[in-house]
This record gives C-alpha cells, structure tokens and sequence, in this order.
C-alpha cells in the first residue's frame, strides 16, 4: 500500500488496459484524429506510472517527468492538429491511407 490506501497493482492494471486501447486505436483506426487521441492515451498511461511509481517511492521526480510529458503531449496535439488542417484543406480528408503527401 502507498500514500493513497491503493495498492500499486490496480494503478499498474488501469494503466496497461489504457495502454492496450490505446495501442489498439493506433493499430486498427485509419481516422487521423482518433489515431491522435489514441496516442495520447497512450501518453497517460505513462503519466499514470510514473506518478504511481513515484508517489509509492515517495519521489517527486515521477511528478515532474509526467508534468513534463503533459506539457509535450499538449505541444504534439498542437502541432498534430495544425497538420491534420492543412492537409484536410488540401485533399478534404483526414483518412490516413488517402494521405499520402508527405511522401517522396
């Protein structure tokens, strides 16, 4: 048990299963914004491991390593989006296998 009365399996079990739906929204989804999402699922579950780790430590650089990836996280959706527009206005889709300007 740690600080919270809340064993580190169930914060390890909740992350891996967001983890999972995460990575099954990459593998499986062709929509770009839902393939985003999920790779920001992806992103908390390692958020949520590195504060369970560090709260069961009773580290607070877990803390401040999730805060930093919130914070890059919040620049990827940022820049993911800005992209996602300009190439929905150039071929009036976001389906990644019709996008494939990026190319060589």
């Amino acid at each position: 048990m740690d600080a919270t009365g809340i064993p580190l399996n169930w914060f390890l079990i909740l992350s891996a299963c967001l983890f999972v739906i995460g990575l099954a929204g990459v593998l499986i989804k062709r929509n770009a914004i839902v393939v985003l999402m999920s790779i920001e699922l992806m992103l908390n579950a390692a958020n949520i491991n590195l504060v369970a780790f560090s709260v069961y430590n009773n580290d607070p650089t877990g803390q401040v390593l999730a805060l930093f990836s919130i914070g890059l996280a919040a620049a990827e959706v940022a820049i993911g989006l800005a992209i996602l527009l300009n190439l929905n206005r150039l071929r009036d889709t976001v389906d990644l296998n019709d996008l494939t300007i990026l190319r060589w």
